[in-house]
């Protein structure tokens, strides 16, 4: 009876972090952009050490990232130019978010598009002896896919997988025999994956 209290405190918790963050996420990091035919210049607000900036194409390949040195403001100039035309993204990698903003080259011309600019959560996973909490926050009801595959003599071999769909928050517990996993996540088009040595 006291793990089922422990366990229900635990997830009181986490419903009231999700809806902090939900209350949060229409709050801009991306505070200021400013492009002209040389350099797009990018301010974001409330960022912290450790955070993660990249630039994608289209098909989410890196082409740039830098780790925050400084939490606070970030500033920086980029020249965007050499790139070819196509859609590309900003991207924020935040401790429990990810913050992208889209934009468009165009021979050298560069449109941003702020109005576009999208909140994923990151999925939140917590051990507990055998058992796995795994929380996702889907502010917009988007679906949800948990896979559990299961390390069978270093290949990995798929044991659940299930869409959750129509939530806010999607919630499960997985129970762990002894072993090796890996629990992929994919949900906005992103993919998390984690590892876990039970």
């Amino acid at each position: 009876m006291k793990n089922v209290l422990n366990i229900s405190k635990k997830g009181i918790l986490m419903v009231t972090m999700f809806a902090t963050l939900l209350s949060s996420a229409n709050e801009s990091s991306f505070n200021t952009i400013k492009d002209d035919a040389k350099k797009t210049a990018l301010t974001l607000t409330d960022v912290k050490a450790g955070n993660q900036l990249s630039i994608k194409d289209a098909n989410g390949i890196v082409l740039y990232t830098e780790l925050i040195q400084k939490s606070g403001i970030y500033a920086k100039g980029f020249d965007l130019t050499s790139l070819p035309n196509g859609a590309y993204v900003f991207e924020l990698d935040k401790e429990v978010e990810i913050k992208t903003i889209p934009f468009i080259i165009n021979q050298n011309n560069i449109v941003v598009y702020k109005s576009k600019q999208t909140t994923n959560f990151k999925p939140h996973l917590t051990q507990k002896g055998n058992l796995l909490f795994v929380s996702k926050l889907s502010p917009n009801l988007e679906a949800v896919r948990i896979s559990v595959y299961s390390n069978n003599n270093s290949e990995y071999e798929l044991l659940h997988s299930e869409k959750i769909t129509d939530v806010q928050i999607a919630e499960r517990v997985y129970k762990l025999e002894k072993g090796n996993y890996k629990i992929i996540i994919n949900s906005d088009n992103k993919e998390f994956t984690k590892f876990i040595n039970n």
